[in-house]
């Protein structure tokens, strides 16, 4: 089934229909892997990827379009800790907790990025720029502590080196706006 002209015509109440336009960038997503058994978890990524977490009408959406009920898309959706259902800040800053971070002052940088963004672990700012998630490992031990904001890794990192480089994210988002 293709789901680019996928469309009910009759007014079935489901919101099927809004979730088509809604969510019409997941289509080639749909398109690849809807009918495939198995991919669920594939389809959830790339969902999370598009619209940064999954809301329930997203989820509500791709059971319809991978003919799952909403019960088991939302089971498998919570059942994996990298799925989110809140709206995350533009920049998420995941802080390693792992060992060898711990050892080396992994609660010392929590406590720099909380101090400096003014909120805690799990929260975004007010300004929707930064969400702070601590995470179990991040696989840079070499690096230690060291913390990922987005697609960048930062290592060996202090407390005035955290605050600098969230300065100047701040920095560029002021000159972007």
């Amino acid at each position: 089934m293709s789901h680019e002209t996928h469309e009910h015509e009759h007014g079935c109440g489901c919101g099927c229909q809004d979730g088509q336009k809604q969510f019409e960038e997941l289509t080639p997503v749909l398109d690849n892997y809807a009918d495939i058994p198995g991919s669920l978890i594939t389809i959830l990524q790339k969902a999370q990827e598009l619209y940064g977490f999954l809301s329930v009408e997203l989820m509500r959406y791709i059971a319809i379009e991978t003919h799952n009920s909403i019960a088991k898309v939302y089971g498998v959706a919570t059942f994996y800790t990298q799925f989110r259902f809140e709206p995350v800040g533009k920049y998420l800053i995941m802080l390693c907790q792992g060992t060898a971070c711990h050892v080396n002052g992994s609660e010392m940088i929590e406590e720099a990025v909380m101090d400096y963004l003014e909120i805690k672990e799990g929260e975004t700012t007010a300004d929707g720029l930064f969400t702070l998630n601590n995470v179990a490992c991040l696989g840079c031990c070499s690096l230690s502590p060291v913390m990922m904001i987005n697609d960048d890794t930062y290592g060996q990192l202090t407390k005035d080196k955290v605050k600098h480089i969230l300065a100047e994210i701040k920095e560029t988002e002021k000159t972007i706006s």
